[in-house]
């Protein structure tokens, strides 16, 4: 087996709320998690990229020089996979960062497609490995912002900031309340009475083929329908609910039905943040499941079988919030859980979904943790 120089860890990351409003530039409030991309990385100097996914058992080949063409050195066209780390590749050079080619090879405990942000992770772990070849230095809200522009623009998927910057900057036992619309950030403390679980569907779903797109644009022609009358917002994130009560009449009806999403969502975060700080973690877990109807009923973006996961956790002893986290359209809840039930609230958890699901689910008792970095 290859040895390799160098190795970088890039955690997944769990959303506790203020979801579907990153790209509105509203406020969230990720935490990165225990699950994480490991890339091991060596330089090679004929700027070539040669990288191994080994849970995929698949290797590939590009060259930095001809990254437009999104082409394997074979001529195939360049697997999805390998499009995140190409597209970051292209984006650095975009920025007029000299980067080299490497041999790599990633693995990952990540499960994909479930809305934990393998993608973001691995934009993540590659940019740094490229930085740390090449030995200049970006700030991680830069790195986190050139990641998204490669997802956006190379992979064609129009995801908000919040993935990567929530792989990029992630703190140990900490939520990251981040003001995308300021670019601005702080640790909360997570409080310690209670636990982060994540429940996987395993409802398959691809966001770059699913509806994810749709609703964005929806948002942004709000945005303009909603100026006639406010000609001083710029984004959902600037219009209150009492604004919004007062001049929904300007929009098409499921137009409406999503800026109403984001619009009480953002308030909600806002909330959220006062009874986070005052420990009031009852009030918080509300927030949750007030979310999940919202991304259920308004953005639909929910599925049964996440609505099940939600409804059986409603039901356990120890729940206090339980919502979809992610894009939606499959992958996985988040519950906010008193940690003395964590350990049996799991596995009641598994225990009702498997007996009443065609899918049989993975739950995580998850912890905040550390962002992007060099074992």
């Amino acid at each position: 087996m290859q040895d390799y120089q160098y190795r970088v860890i890039a955690p997944g990351r769990v959303n506790l709320l203020g979801e579907h409003v990153d790209y509105c530039n509203g406020p969230v409030l990720p935490a990165a998690i225990d699950k994480s991309m490991k890339v091991d990385f060596s330089p090679r100097d004929d700027g070539l990229v040669t990288i191994k996914a080994r849970d995929l058992n698949e290797e590939v080949c590009f060259s930095l020089t001809e990254l437009s063409d999104k082409t394997a050195c074979t001529g195939e066209p360049l697997p999805s996979w390998a499009l995140y780390p190409a597209g970051v590749a292209a984006v650095l050079q975009q920025h007029g960062l000299l980067i080299s080619g490497m041999d790599a090879q990633f693995t990952s405990d990540i499960p994909i497609g479930a809305g934990l942000s393998s993608s973001a992770a691995l934009e993540v772990a590659f940019a740094y490995a490229f930085q740390t070849l090449a030995e200049w230095e970006l700030d991680l809200m830069t790195l986190s912002q050139y990641c998204q522009q490669a997802e956006n623009e190379y992979v064609g998927m129009n995801c908000g900031l919040m993935d990567q910057f929530a792989s990029a900057h992630g703190v140990e036992d900490h939520a990251l309340y981040f003001k995308i619309n300021e670019l601005k950030w702080e640790p909360v403390p997570l409080p310690e009475s209670v636990a982060i679980i994540i429940a996987d569907s395993k409802v398959p779903h691809s966001l770059t083929e699913s509806a994810y797109n749709e609703r964005r644009t929806a948002t942004e022609k709000a945005v303009r329908l909603l100026q006639a009358e406010l000609p001083n917002i710029t984004a959902l994130v600037d219009v209150t609910p009492v604004d919004f009560e007062a001049h929904k009449h300007l929009l098409p009806a499921s137009i409406a039905q999503r800026a109403q999403h984001v619009v009480y969502e953002c308030d909600r975060m806002n909330q959220a943040i006062v009874a986070l700080k005052e420990n009031n973690v009852k009030r918080f877990g509300e927030l949750m499941f007030a979310t999940h109807a919202s991304l259920r009923d308004l953005y639909e973006v929910s599925v049964p079988e996440i609505d099940l996961l939600v409804e059986i956790a409603r039901s356990l002893p120890g729940i206090y919030g339980a919502r979809i986290t992610g894009g939606g359209f499959g992958g996985c809840t988040v519950n906010l859980v008193a940690v003395e039930e964590a350990e049996a609230f799991a596995a009641e958890l598994k225990k009702q979904y498997d007996a009443k699901s065609p899918y049989e689910t993975d739950v995580y008792i998850s912890k905040a943790s550390q962002g992007v970095h060099l074992a």
